[in-house]
């Protein structure tokens, strides 16, 4: 298995090389050059497997020669044995809807399933290269929390993971700068989450710093985050369908970088029976405008009670434009150099069908959310986080949808407390957070600022 680059500036490269990569060199994002494909006896066999054998399954055609089944099923057996369900990430039912829980992992959110691997993946490749790798990060909350726990303690890694300043829920921001390992660096920038992101960008763009540095990816641009992801849409589809492939299912996806609704977007392409999928947004409704109008768009970001998905840039949306446009890079990076210059961008009116008969979205506001929040509490007893009832709320005309359950409910006390007059009860991971000690930089929102604070905590060890 080769990976390219959406923008076409890339060799064909290995899955090895794709993960240490992370943002290709071209500044597009990197893609397997076809997707394996599953047949109906395929799918059939894989029903009720284990998550951790479903999981080994998915993943290893995209793998070449580079790494065995064994140590693939080593692998996720390692980033999966903190998880406190045995299921990794159940389904249950909800009046007329499912919920995917995807939060069972260290941080209680949706990317431990796929940053728990994506450390120990990252710790089996330096082992065979006897590297060191820098992984540079932005978060709009939970990124953050699970790749530093994925990496903290790990000696061939230092992590530096930027957040904005005051724009994340308490327990977010604590689960991140209560990490004291020396490895582990939060910055918290005077700025939003895209501004994180575009110091990112910019940083693994500069190609003389990327390679005096090791910098290495966590965000969803690097392909195994998106990878790990696609497994849980097969597992649910297993346990709803009980494996009869005639079942197809809408999957309603809360998201902001487009990363996690892309994974369902793979897992379709690999032959999983998707009906539709459901694009929820908060009042950051870039990518339901688009849905909604074939134009992409950049406007103010508002900080809302769901933070996570407070994003106007999305970063996936070039992975699946690569497609949109029949996989012709030049025509991607002609439209990515559009939105560089004008900030939007506008298909053509034959692909913006094409969008619409696969993608249902809508955005959904703060009183809707919480009023979702209350109506599920008050009807099934079941605690939603403010994310995971914008996906409900949107999945709302589709009986039968699987709703993504992104982060538990605890980790938005506030604004749960505000729906329904009290806090969910904090799993043992989140217990005790507010009053440990923490550590964290406070730097302007400035590509020189962060780059000079990444040299300086690193030059000793690059002399």
């Amino acid at each position: 298995m080769r990976y390219l680059s959406t923008r076409g500036g890339v060799d064909p490269i290995t899955f090895s090389q794709a993960v240490m990569m992370g943002l290709a060199t071209d500044g597009g994002l990197l893609l397997p050059e076809l997707f394996p494909q599953v047949d109906e006896q395929t799918l059939r066999r894989w029903s009720g497997l284990p998550f951790n054998e479903l999981a080994v399954e998915v993943m290893h055609p995209f793998m070449g020669e580079d790494i065995s089944r064994d140590t693939l099923s080593a692998l996720v057996e390692r980033a999966y044995a903190g998880f406190s369900h045995p299921e990794v990430t159940p389904v249950v039912k909800l009046g007329e809807q499912y919920i995917l829980e995807l939060f069972h992992g260290p941080t209680a959110a949706f990317k431990d399933v796929a940053l728990q691997f994506l450390g120990n993946l990252f710790e089996l490749l330096l082992e065979r290269s006897d590297g060191h790798l820098n992984i540079l990060g932005a978060t709009s909350g939970d990124t953050g929390s699970a790749a530093i726990y994925g990496v903290r303690g790990q000696r061939r890694i230092d992590i530096f993971i930027l957040h904005p300043h005051n724009r994340v829920s308490p327990i977010q921001e604590r689960q991140m700068t209560t990490v004291l390992d020396e490895n582990v660096h939060n910055i918290a920038i005077e700025g939003t989450f895209d501004d994180g992101q575009r110091i990112v960008k910019a940083l693994f763009n500069d190609l003389e710093f990327k390679r005096a540095y090791n910098l290495g990816a966590v965000n969803s641009i690097n392909w195994a985050r998106i990878l790990a992801q696609v497994v849980y849409y097969f597992y649910a589809w297993s346990r709803v369908s009980g494996g009869d492939t005639r079942r197809k299912l809408t999957f309603s996806v809360p998201t902001g970088n487009f990363g996690d609704i892309f994974a369902g977007y793979v897992a379709l392409r690999m032959g999983l029976p998707i009906e539709r999928l459901v694009l929820a947004t908060n009042r950051n409704d870039i990518l339901s405008r688009f849905v909604n109008s074939g134009v992409y768009q950049a406007r103010e970001v508002h900080h809302t009670i769901s933070p996570s998905m407070d994003i106007q840039i999305s970063s996936n949306f070039e992975r699946y434009l690569y497609y949109l446009m029949d996989q012709r890079t030049d025509k991607v990076r002609e439209l990515m150099e559009r939105m560089g210059r004008e900030g939007q961008i506008t298909i053509p009116g034959e692909k913006l069908a094409e969008v619409t008969a696969l993608f249902h979205a809508e955005a959904v506001s703060e009183e809707e959310t919480l009023e979702q929040i209350a109506a599920s509490y008050r009807e099934h007893g079941y605690i939603l986080d403010p994310h995971t009832a914008v996906g409900v709320r949107a999945a709302s005309r589709f009986p039968g949808a699987v709703c993504l359950a992104t982060a538990h409910p605890a980790k938005f006390g506030e604004a749960v407390e505000r729906a329904i007059g009290c806090e969910a009860s904090p799993p043992p991971s989140l217990q005790g957070l507010l009053e440990r000690e923490t550590r964290c930089q406070i730097l302007a929102a400035d590509v020189g600022v962060i780059k000079r604070y990444m040299q300086s905590k690193l030059d000793g060890q690059y002399e």
